[in-house]
């Protein structure tokens, strides 16, 4: 071969070399921060309990917000599954039973989970309270 071949041909190895490391240490780098996201049934199917931080989302089971004074314990199901909760911060105004959830947290065993952050969810239709009561309470 002729040297301007074999010196692009080296070039172009070279340059999908260093395009794959990057990648590869990107996502590598990213790893830590990756939060999974369960249903309790999948907590109750896991094989081994990680001790990373996970997601666990479905609804707060009706009567089952236990507040005491500096912790509060409730319940997440996805209707065939339950997962207990419990959490210690403020918590956000749209938490309520019956309502979705995403908690965010480390899990102890396949029935327990020490959260970190709440997140409450909201459908399409919710409007906020001072809105909806300037509105007329519709």
């Amino acid at each position: 071969m002729v040297k301007k071949v074999k010196l692009r041909i080296v070039f172009l190895l070279s340059l999908i070399l260093s395009i794959v490391l990057s990648v590869y240490l990107i996502l590598k780098s990213l790893e830590k921060d990756v939060v999974y996201f369960l249903s309790p049934s999948d907590v109750k199917n896991l094989e081994k309990i990680a001790s990373k931080k996970v997601r666990v989302g479905g609804m707060v089971k009706d009567k089952s917000i236990n507040i005491n004074s500096d912790r509060i314990n409730f319940v997440v199901t996805d209707f065939k599954n339950e997962i207990n909760v419990s959490y210690s911060g403020s918590v956000p105004n749209l938490f309520s039973e019956n309502k979705g959830v995403v908690v965010e947290g480390f899990l102890q065993d396949r029935n327990y989970l020490k959260a970190v952050k709440i997140l409450a969810k909201h459908d399409e239709n919710y409007m906020p309270p001072e809105v909806k009561e300037a509105l007329g309470g519709k």
